[in-house]
């Protein structure tokens, strides 16, 4: 049997908070997709860090966090960081945060990179672009990582491999996530 990504620690606090606070999980990510962009959203709250975080423990997928290397090495809070999900990123230089992530892919052989596109709580139209052009560039799939506060169900949607044609595959991934709704649903996607 292999072993657990995930810590004993974690997933037993993710378990009661999906407990207590009635949320079970939906469809998971397929097995033999070692490497992928998972998109959050509909992104709406604070509570949605809590309930993603918790859901891909007790998926026990290692699912990493792109965050200011400043904020991994900070003592005590930087070890915490870490253990959530913290993957560090400099910053510091004028540096592509796109082409990081695609060297990221290439130096791992199982790596799922957590990304918000909508890059607020509130409502955006317009979504930054950087998932889809590290997914294009590394040649992985789009996984489509949503919360549906109206279901209390955390999941994973279908892959979405990008064909190149942005404003296309953006509405198909839209056209998933106008199917979920945020805890603020004036907030969700459009």
């Amino acid at each position: 049997m292999a072993s657990r990504k995930t810590s004993t620690f974690w997933y037993y606090i993710s378990k009661a908070i999906f407990s207590v606070a009635g949320w079970r999980l939906g469809p998971q990510v397929p097995p033999e997709i070692k490497k992928s962009m998972m998109i959050a959203a509909p992104h709406t709250s604070n509570w949605d860090f809590i309930f993603a975080r918790a859901a891909f423990f007790l998926m026990d997928v290692d699912v990493r966090l792109t965050i200011k290397k400043e904020w991994t090495t900070i003592p005590l809070l930087g070890g915490l960081v870490r253990s959530l999900g913290g993957l560090a990123v400099d910053r510091s230089r004028n540096n592509s945060l796109v082409d990081g992530m695609v060297q990221l892919f290439k130096q791992r052989d199982e790596l799922v990179i957590l990304i918000t596109p909508e890059g607020t709580r509130n409502y955006q139209p317009k979504w930054r672009k950087g998932f889809y052009h590290a997914a294009m560039g590394a040649g992985v799939p789009i996984l489509l990582g949503y919360l549906d506060y109206k279901n209390k169900e955390a999941g994973v949607g279908p892959a979405f491999w990008p064909t190149g044609d942005y404003e296309k595959d953006l509405e198909e991934i839209k056209a998933f996530y106008r199917t979920k709704q945020g805890r603020f649903p004036e907030k969700g996607v459009r």
